[in-house]
């Protein structure tokens, strides 16, 4: 009878001075650090204080997701919360034992913590803060708290369950360290990379605040280095100030153009029937015509729909056709609206659509399909007039209901809008704001990208 070897802990992946090193070491985390909860003092209004010299008092809700370290609180309590609380020190880590559980993160302060977090500290000298901080955000680790958190409808861990994390460690504590520089490096090009992503979101609220009428505000451009402005820059050409019933920024060849032209939607556009087909009646596989639901356009699909860059769903096969009235299929430069939403940021968000690819289309589920009259709104600026924010104000002062807000083609109809006679400038502003549009979704790609090269390298560096 043939006995099975136990498999050895080795990475798929390892640094070439450490090849030579051997298996890894497996570790309990409860054998190797300390795990304690913390504690709230109750009712917390009575310990909170504006004292300077106050304790730290860190609660769920005050870390952003994204961070790695913690560096400051938003309250403090006084001495006497000591009692009642936990207090824990630069060097340990923390995670949430409830909803969002799990996810580490590693105190640079001192500072009490509420009852939803489990502290990991008094680590042992075979590790450090840093290699456990990228252990426990791996996968694998992730997993074995999904697989054994307690609860029905919302999931809890508790001290005993992170007690019994398998650690797998290195004997070389310079392979600890080097793997956790090695995902660090990473890190901090990713906080680069999305500093970036964000200064062209202010820059792109800014220009569109500055390029429609009836705004206050500039545009704000806070990248690092000369390159990443002259990108933007080269998209944003010079503007000019102009009187207060134009936009603030005009491009310097339409300066003379003298005002918009002001309408309303409903001068400018009629509504065609939509579909009422929920999810169930759509598929992405196969088809001859595509549909638009209305959670797409709240989630998915950008400004400018080009349908060769969009996944859309088809309508199943079995589902009659004949009966679409040829007026309800999109044309390009329609606008849809979504109709409803809980969320008065959403509703009555729009796109406009600019390529069909000779593809056909319909506008489904709570959608409003509007059509220009005549062609006085050109293709591509109709997406950004719709998203600009004196427009997005009135569709929310239009909406009504009370848990889900709704918006009506008749109550749209009613919002005014401006745009410039001459179509050159509109094309000139909807090139100007989809160019820019570009560089966020290519950068939003390299985030991706990097994001994904991240995953991969946690794969291989931690068996």
């Amino acid at each position: 009878m043939r006995m099975n070897k136990e498999k050895k802990i080795m990475p798929e992946l390892r640094f070439p001075e450490f090849v030579k090193e051997g298996e890894w070491s497996n570790e309990e985390l409860g054998q190797i650090s300390e795990i304690v909860r913390g504690g709230s003092p109750r009712p917390i209004q009575e310990y909170l204080t504006k004292d300077v010299n106050g304790l730290n008092w860190l609660k769920i809700a005050d870390v952003p997701s994204d961070s790695k370290y913690i560096t400051e609180t938003k309250e403090k309590v006084i001495n006497e919360a000591l009692s009642s609380t936990r207090e824990v020190n630069p060097g340990d880590l923390i995670l949430s034992n409830s909803m969002s559980f799990g996810r580490p993160y590693i105190l640079k302060i001192k500072t009490c913590i509420h009852d939803g977090w489990i502290a990991i500290r008094k680590i042992s000298n075979k590790t450090y803060e840093d290699y456990l901080y990228y252990f426990i955000s791996s996968e694998n680790s992730q997993s074995y708290f999904k697989t054994n958190a307690a609860g029905a409808a919302v999931k809890n861990l508790n001290a005993d369950i992170i007690k019994l994390l398998p650690i797998y460690l290195p004997k070389n504590k310079n392979e600890q360290q080097k793997i956790a520089s090695c995902l660090s490096s990473l890190d901090e090009l990713l906080a680069a990379h999305n500093e970036k992503l964000e200064a062209l979101k202010d820059h792109k609220k800014g220009l569109m605040q500055n390029l429609f009428p009836q705004m206050s505000g500039t545009g704000l451009l806070r990248l690092k280095d000369e390159q990443d402005k002259n990108e933007i820059l080269s998209v944003s050409s010079s503007y000019k100030s102009c009187s207060d019933n134009l936009p603030k920024f005009r491009f310097p060849e339409f300066e003379k153009d003298g005002e918009w032209v002001e309408k309303t939607v409903g001068d400018v556009y009629n509504f065609k029937i939509t579909n009422s087909f929920s999810r169930e009646y759509l598929n992405y596989d196969k088809g001859k015509v595509k549909n638009i639901h209305y959670g797409d356009i709240h989630r998915k699909f950008n400004t400018l729909f080009d349908i060769t860059k969009e996944n859309v769903p088809f309508i199943n096969q079995d589902i009659s056709i004949e009966k679409i009235n040829k007026e309800s299929y999109c044309i390009e430069g329609d606008i849809v609206f979504a109709d409803a939403s809980e969320d008065l940021d959403d509703v009555g968000k729009s796109i406009e659509i600019v390529n069909l690819n000779n593809e056909k289309l319909v506008s489904g589920l709570h959608t409003l399909l509007a059509r220009q009259r005549k062609n006085n709104v050109a293709i591509g600026f109709g997406g950004y007039l719709f998203k600009s924010d004196w427009i997005r104000k009135q569709i929310q002062r239009e909406a009504q209901g009370a848990k889900v807000l709704g918006i009506s083609a008749n109550r749209i109809s009613n919002v005014k809008i401006y745009y410039p006679k001459d179509s050159k400038e509109q094309q000139k502003i909807a090139s100007c704001l989809s160019s820019l549009d570009a560089l966020i979704m290519a950068q939003a790609e390299k985030i991706e990208q990097l994001q994904e090269h991240k995953k991969g390298l946690m794969q291989g560096l931690f068996p």
